[in-house]
């Protein structure tokens, strides 16, 4: 199943979701909003702000406020790509220029942050403390998972513990908050809503091993970005931790000194090293068990159409090629 017929339930709530990221996009300062619709309109799946509203449907929610929320969230995704972008010095995300390529770091920077402060008055208009609590949690985690992560590069004896930890923290807690804000405004069960955040963990997790398999396994056009960035950058993700803990001594060795050195010199010869070594089918089979829990996670959901289609993405996740 591809993303449009996932899509196809809640197309008129994502129309909705696009109209209110035009409005608040607004600003009268040129430059914020050149840089903040270029990054919003270069596409991407929309996976966090579908997740608010398949959650939102599951429960049966009959108001509007989802249609906010689901923007809040793409505003705070979109804000950290933006940083992500400048400190990985990237040139190429979803097969087109960063943002800073085009207008520079300092304007990534300053409209990213424009995004987070843009998102908490969006947030605050909905005027409840749950929500408020989430969402500001979850942007506090993004930003330690971020840290995490530059503390990791170039780091050879990061193990899969801290591999994760960094995916819980930088990716996973959003697509959480997500599935947790239609529970919210559902008025789902205590249980319930622990069921659907924990989904998103799950399915922020699969999602980013996929992410980090793709690097590795990807075609460029798909992908959208240049592969063996990561290794570049000096991440040391789940398919080179593999390598190390389970390939030969030489290529072990391999491995560890392209994580500490970083650039894209030794990329061929890791990349073999990687395929030979069952790293990809390591990393994917890690990727179908989280799958798995997302799944397990919501079954005492209601049955309904939306709680099929929640169903259905972690499959998505897991099988996709971009």
């Amino acid at each position: 199943m591809n993303l449009e017929q996932l899509y196809a339930l809640i197309g008129p709530d994502m129309k909705a979701v696009d109209a209110v990221i035009r409005q608040r996009l607004h600003s009268e300062v040129v430059l914020v909003r050149q840089v903040a619709e270029y990054i919003i309109q270069s596409g991407g799946k929309r996976l966090r702000p579908a997740l608010v509203l398949l959650s939102a449907g599951a429960l049966g929610y009959p108001g509007t406020h989802h249609h906010v929320l689901a923007a809040v969230v793409e505003f705070i995704h979109t804000a950290t790509l933006l940083h992500d972008d400048v400190v990985d010095e990237s040139d190429l995300r979803r097969g087109r220029d960063t943002a800073n390529a085009i207008f520079g770091n300092a304007a990534s920077v300053l409209v990213g942050d424009f995004l987070y402060s843009r998102a908490f008055q969006m947030m605050v208009a909905v005027d409840d403390m749950r929500v408020m609590r989430v969402l500001s949690d979850a942007t506090n985690v993004i930003a330690e998972g971020e840290v995490l992560q530059l503390m990791n590069c170039h780091d050879a004896d990061v193990d899969e513990a801290r591999y994760l930890q960094v995916i819980r923290y930088k990716t996973a807690k959003l697509f959480e908050a997500a599935a947790q804000l239609g529970a919210i405004l559902g008025g789902a069960s205590p249980e319930l809503e622990a069921g659907l955040a924990a989904y998103g963990m799950h399915l922020g997790t699969a999602f980013q091993i996929i992410d980090d398999v793709l690097d590795y396994s990807g075609a460029e056009a798909e992908t959208g970005k240049h592969l063996g960035d990561d290794l570049a950058e000096g991440k040391p993700t789940l398919p080179l931790i593999y390598v190390m803990q389970h390939g030969t001594p030489a290529q072990a060795a391999l491995v560890r000194g392209a994580i500490e050195r970083g650039g894209r010199d030794e990329f061929a010869a890791v990349l073999a090293a990687v395929r030979e070594s069952g790293a990809l089918e390591h990393a994917r089979r890690a990727a179908e068990a989280e799958a798995v829990l997302a799944t397990n996670a919501i079954f005492a959901l209601p049955s309904s159409q939306y709680k099929e289609s929640l169903l259905q993405l972690p499959a998505f996740a897991v099988s996709r090629s971009f």
